[in-house]
């Protein structure tokens, strides 16, 4: 996969985030997971985008690493969403593959640029 295809994937995901804000916090009245969710889900392609006008290959390895701490911070919030049964089973597993292929994806880059 190229580095558009990451690109593509976390601004959908992140739209996702937001239709899943609006349902948490408009419809379930949950306030504080939900918040927490949308930074971190938001934050991942916005990380990601800044990666493209990276100074340096360091830089760009920094600012990935970044968006895949916040990837893994959204899996956790989306897990914890999932046990307390702020999201029901279908809608935790129309994310869930989601979120784990983009930490796959930002694993991989990170890893392939840290060779070259």
């Amino acid at each position: 996969m190229t580095r558009n295809a990451i690109k593509e994937k976390s601004f959908s995901f992140a739209i996702d985030i937001i239709h899943f804000y609006k349902i948490l916090s408009q419809e379930r009245k949950e306030s504080v997971l939900s918040k927490q969710l949308l930074r971190s889900g938001t934050s991942i392609g916005a990380n990601i985008k800044e990666a493209e006008h990276a100074e340096s290959k360091a830089d760009f390895i920094h600012k990935l690493s970044i968006a895949l701490k916040e990837a893994n911070e959204t899996e956790y919030w989306l897990d914890l969403l999932f046990e307390t049964k702020y999201i029901n089973s279908s809608e935790f597993q129309s994310i869930k593959p989601k979120i784990i292929e983009i930490l796959k994806l930002l694993i991989s880059i990170i890893n392939s640029s840290k060779k070259k």
